[in-house]
């Protein structure tokens, strides 16, 4: 049996702004992912699951603001609300369905199945999941996991992922974290 290999990226952001402009490269190297599948295989659109992010760190470590940064940069326009009350924030963009959810509140894994968020994975290009560590057993895999970890000042950053559409996104920030901004 082969073992998957595993991309990574880390990075040390200093504030909130740096934060949100991380998003917001993140949501570009999606965007670049999400066309190249669609000029490939018009109806990659319909067969595809949803791209999931799943986003861990403790309380006040930037999850919601990583988030907010990669909203904006897929063409959200207003205000982007933690949906830790909610559970779930649903966004109509360009891309198709973009759903941001927030599993603190989570008591038990299988509250997602009464939710129905097994329909937000088929109805939606990107899942943005916050606290997946509340899911388990019930989610599946994430494409890509985004670790975030306060430092004295800032933050550190690490995306892995398995996926080839992880390894994809994440190759690309890469490449431009190194001053190599190209497209494969």
């Amino acid at each position: 049996m082969t073992e998957r290999q595993t991309q990574s990226l880390t990075l040390e952001l200093i504030n909130e702004t740096a934060m949100l402009q991380f998003g917001n490269r993140i949501a570009v190297a999606i965007s670049r992912g999400f066309e190249y599948a669609l000029d490939n295989n018009p109806l990659v659109k319909v067969a595809e699951p949803a791209l999931l992010i799943a986003l861990q760190g403790d309380l006040g470590a930037g999850k919601t603001t990583l988030s907010r940064g990669l909203l904006i940069g897929l063409g959200h326009v207003g205000a982007v609300k933690s949906p830790t009350y909610t559970l779930v924030e649903p966004y109509d963009l360009a891309m198709g369905q973009v759903c941001h959810f927030d599993f603190y509140r989570l008591q038990d894994p299988e509250e997602l199945e009464y939710m129905g968020f097994r329909d937000y994975l088929v109805e939606s290009r990107l899942c943005l999941i916050e606290w997946p560590e509340r899911g388990v057993g019930f989610l599946p895999e994430a494409d890509i996991l985004i670790e975030i970890v306060q430092l004295d000042e800032g933050r550190k950053v690490t995306l892995s992922g398995q996926s080839e559409q992880a390894k994809k996104i994440i190759s690309q920030l890469d490449r431009e974290k190194n001053g190599v901004n190209s497209a494969d």
